[in-house]
């Protein structure tokens, strides 16, 4: 079968057993990889109300037909399972070895079951599976536990950890690997700690099948030299994703004081000039020439890889505008193993909560010290606030009450991405109908919102772009499995990627037969939520409530006075609804099951939640 190994490696931690499984030509062609894999794995084979944190969820990493293989970008695996942030579908992707080496050691997805006795390390070499102890390093951050495993095993091997937050199942806890690259912020490193799983380390010989090797190894290395070249040629690598912060602030996008305020006049002093300045190395995933991962000394002299996301989220959002002290707060959050992101919402929402008086305490805005002592909190779960934290803004703010949740800034259950959408519907939409929660990578239409559409619209053609942008990022390149970014920063055509597919496989897609296979994967995981969620409705797509609030709105700049209007998003999301073949709750009508060859998967979902 080539393009793919055809073969999963299934793995029982309880038992200490593995068995090596192989599925069909028909299962490859369906669901290509990556998310595909890991979205039908999980609902055909987990239990519905399961908790995520218990030994019957399952960890999965899954790789696409191009993931590994010597072209632009391919570095890339998935890891996914029932989220513990929402109790949905959840995964994330992330620049790792495992991406190549778990390929060559004849696999294209891994399954972890159970729960071992003690902490342990998973060894996989070619047909060889060890089960270790991982004593050494459990309780260890993920930088001291990469360093042991590449003093033992070398650096080129595959290497999946977790720190102190995945240990402790915080709720957000993230897969970790090489230098600064982490993915899973839907807790996916919570469900590794739940199975005392403390690292996978994979190392491959054979060689990946390919229709023409020869074809994919001229074309991929070709195509990293042009990609290198027009990287070059933009200068994006300058500054990186945080060329993107300067852009916000200047468009009311930002994200400053728990997303209640759109812009910051000291924004300057961490965007990406500022970030540049300071750089001391760059890093960058397996087979990557347009490396992102700009890394600065923290204020305590240590190495942090940055990149938007981050900055904003634990700089403005908590308005701190020191870029070493960001850098810290960052430093923490990798070396702990817990999601930057969700980090930056669940502080600020708790500094606002207090503003509020919604409960009681003396974290305030603008205070870095205090941020740090609170990350070690929440990755050891310590004390009352250490614990409630570590369970994400949305049970935070079910706890504190005195209307909280409102401006709990998550969807889902998962916080919001960098973009402050007080005033930016499509983008609010997009984040609204991720399937994994309020995650930018789904769907990022922001920059077709506000430079190629008006501001002020609420029409079909805003829907219309979210779901192009679905196929395309939370689609495409999540099952083959590759990054985005030649394609987002540098215009790399996606005409290439039914070329490399052709050479992995030999099948002659069009980009028309990868969209279906992308409203497949999308219908699957709406089917996933009505089974977990029988009684969900169409509020389970809204973004906070605080964005359709007029007395939050801003009070000077470009959004002055504007603010989402509720029957207007209401009408957006229908649209959205109508273009995918949902009903008005958000579940895929079974003619459009049908017609994404979802028939068997329909029948399964009826069980728990009617069909239309």
């Amino acid at each position: 079968m080539n393009g793919w190994t055809g073969q999963i490696l299934r793995v029982n931690l309880t038992a200490k057993t593995f068995k090596k499984e192989s599925f069909s030509e028909e299962f490859a062609r369906k669901w290509v990889g990556g998310r595909g894999f890991a979205a039908k794995i999980l609902f055909d084979e987990l239990k519905p109300g399961i908790d995520p944190l218990g030994p019957d969820n399952k960890f999965i990493v899954a790789l696409g037909p191009i993931a590994g293989i010597p072209a632009p970008n391919t570095g890339k695996a998935v890891v996914a399972g029932k989220s513990p942030m929402t109790g949905g579908y959840g995964d994330g992707n992330l620049g790792t070895r495992v991406a190549e080496q778990l390929r060559k050691a004849g696999y294209d997805a891994l399954i972890v079951e159970g729960k071992a006795e003690r902490p342990t390390m998973l060894y996989i070499e070619d047909d060889k599976v060890e089960f270790l102890p991982a004593d050494a390093v459990w309780g260890q951050g993920t930088y001291a536990t990469n360093d042991w495993i590449y003093a033992k095993y070398g650096k080129g091997v595959g290497v999946l950890n977790i720190g102190q937050g995945g240990e402790n199942m915080v709720r957000y806890a993230v897969v970790r690997s090489l230098e600064g690259r982490a993915g899973g912020r839907t807790g996916i490193g919570a469900v590794m700690g739940s199975k005392l799983l403390k690292a996978v380390v994979v190392k491959g010989t054979k060689p990946i099948a390919q229709a023409d090797p020869e074809g994919m190894k001229k074309v991929g290395h070709d195509d990293l030299r042009q990609v290198h070249q027009l990287d070059k040629q933009t200068g994006w690598s300058i500054q990186s994703t945080n060329g993107v912060l300067a852009w916000c602030n200047e468009v009311a996008a930002l994200p400053v004081r728990n997303f209640r305020k759109t812009h910051h006049p000291d924004a300057w002093k961490v965007d990406g000039e500022r970030l540049n300045n300071a750089r001391i190395a760059t890093y960058g995933c397996p087979n990557c020439t347009m490396r992102c991962g700009i890394t600065i000394h923290d204020d305590e002299g240590r190495e942090s890889e940055l990149d938007y996301e981050n900055i904003g989220l634990l700089g403005p959002n908590l308005e701190i505008f020191d870029l070493p002290q960001v850098a810290s707060l960052n430093y923490l959050c990798d070396e702990y193993g817990i999601d930057t992101m969700s980090a930056g919402c669940v502080l600020s929402f708790y500094a606002d909560a207090i503003d509020h008086g919604a409960v009681a305490g003396d974290y305030k805005f603008g205070d870095s010290e205090a941020s740090k002592k609170l990350l070690g909190l929440i990755a050891r779960r310590e004390g009352e606030i250490g614990d409630l934290l570590a369970e994400g803004s949305l049970r935070a703010a079910r706890k504190f009450g005195h209307g909280s949740e409102a401006y709990a800034m998550q969807v889902k259950g998962l916080d919001v991405a960098a973009y402050n959408c007080k005033f930016i519907p499509g983008m609010a939409l997009a984040f609204g109908v991720s399937p994994i929660g309020a995650h930018h990578k789904e769907s990022w239409v922001i920059t077709f919102e506000l430079k190629q559409t008006s501001r002020e619209s609420y029409g079909p053609e805003k829907a219309k772009k979210v779901i192009e942008l679905q196929r395309i990022r939370g689609g495409l390149f999540e099952y083959m499995v590759s990054c985005r970014f030649p394609w987002i920063e540098l215009g790399w055509g996606l005409e290439n990627y039914p070329k490399y597919f052709k050479l992995a496989t030999g099948l002659d897609w069009t980009l028309d037969d990868f969209w279906t296979v992308s409203d497949r994967i999308y219908a699957l995981m709406k089917l996933f939520w009505l089974r977990e969620y029988p009684q969900t409705d169409r509020k389970l797509d809204y973004p906070p409530a605080v964005w359709f609030d007029p007395t939050n709105a801003d009070t000077d700049g470009p959004i002055a006075g504007k603010h989402l209007e509720y029957d207007k998003y209401d009408g957006l999301l229908q649209h959205y609804y109508d273009i995918r073949g949902y009903d008005k709750r958000g579940i895929p009508t079974k003619a459009t099951l049908e017609r994404l060859g979802l028939a068997e998967e329909a029948k399964a979902a009826e069980r728990f939640g009617s069909l239309t």
